[in-house]
């Protein structure tokens, strides 16, 4: 299972220049003038896991199989788009497949990058992209909303209840430029919502595109804003030129810098924790390879997402965390280690498990 993140953001805030820099590619045309990404841009990256290398190192593995992000760079949202203005809501539907969405905000100071509204301010910025989501789900609501209510005057009116109820409250919060990701839903409601693919219900993770000595601010750039939300601070332009040299020379670059993480780890890291996901690890002699589940995931389940048959034929399962895999020197050495634990079906796959599954 990968996953994918859709990047949005006004013109000229850096969403190409970040999609080229972590994707490694030239696909996203980054010139300095609105409107300058017209059709999407998708890329597939590889998330760097150092567990993969030292588990593929003691199986002697003939493949080495990392887990992915799908990366789509959506042309830039303007004031109005979700009524026509700029390139207009067309481009808003490229979202709504996405399982995340990552805002980027612009904080760095460039007189040669022209902004729209001729300012920097990442509140500003913020509110108008979110302003456009909200109104553009407000339109898909209003539909449903509509026909809910038609529905609870004819026979059987109690049975479209629910619906009216639901769809009226999301249409309230809509109105009010609020996402309908901060309301509480009930397990039928949720059913009900998913089938909309809603914009504002999608996890929402802030990029805030700062100058390359600003990765790691002392000052809150966003907080003292007043946007309380989940943020990483990357510079745009110093990916793009990590993008250009070598690992080694990457590496040896942001040691000089004093810098920890690269722009697509501290993604990585944020993604994972607002998808709520996991990484188990399978590993032998002909490949190691990651999985991305979500968290509170049961073995059977995760087995099927190797395989859909899997699901049906689980019986139990091989499990032991990476480390002690590492240390005993692979599966055939770690019964001797009081390691590895026989689980069934009820049992729910951790981060860096490594697993073997007996399947029937």
């Amino acid at each position: 299972m990968s996953f994918s993140i859709g990047i949005v953001g006004l013109p000229n805030v850096g969403k190409s220049t970040l999609f080229n820099a972590l994707t490694r590619s030239k696909l996203a045309n980054a010139a300095n003038y609105p409107f300058c990404t017209i059709d999407p841009n998708v890329g597939v990256v590889e998330v760097p896991d150092e567990r993969l290398q030292k588990l593929s190192e003691v199986s002697k593995s003939l493949k080495t199989i990392p887990t992915t992000i799908e990366f789509i760079d959506i042309a830039g949202i303007v004031k109005g788009a979700s009524t026509g203005e700029g390139l207009g809501n067309k481009f808003l539907s490229h979202i709504r497949e996405v399982d995340a969405i990552t805002q980027v905000v612009r904080s760095f100071t460039d007189e040669n990058v022209i902004h729209v509204h001729n300012r920097v301010d990442p509140k500003d910025d913020a509110a108008i992209i979110n302003t456009e989501l909200a109104l553009a789900d407000l339109q898909t609501v209003e539909k449903k909303l509509k026909a809910a209510k038609t529905s609870a005057k004819g026979a059987g009116a109690k049975e479209f209840q629910p619906q009216v109820d639901l769809f009226q409250k999301v249409f309230d919060q809509l109105q009010n430029c609020l996402p309908a990701r901060q309301l509480e839903f009930t397990n039928d409601e949720i059913i009900l919502i998913r089938e909309l693919h809603l914009l504002t219900m999608k996890p929402m993770l802030y990029v805030v595109n700062v100058d390359e000595g600003q990765t790691s601010p002392s000052v809150p750039l966003l907080e003292e804003r007043g946007i309380v939300a989940p943020h990483i601070y990357v510079s745009a332009k110093l990916e793009a030129e990590l993008a250009d040299l070598t690992p080694e020379e990457g590496k040896q670059y942001l040691h000089d810098l004093g810098i920890e993480q690269t722009g697509l780890d501290k993604l990585i890291v944020a993604g994972y924790k607002l998808l709520d996901l996991v990484t188990f690890l399978t590993s032998g002699e002909p490949e190691t390879r990651a999985w991305t589940v979500k968290a509170n995931t049961k073995a059977p389940d995760a087995a099927g997402v190797i395989h859909t048959d899997f699901v049906k034929g689980f019986v139990k399962a091989d499990v032991v965390n990476w480390q002690d895999f590492v240390a005993a020197g692979g599966w055939s050495k770690l019964r001797e280690t009081g390691k590895m634990r026989l689980e069934g079906k009820e049992y729910v796959v951790k981060d860096g498990d490594v697993c073997y599954f007996h399947i029937t």
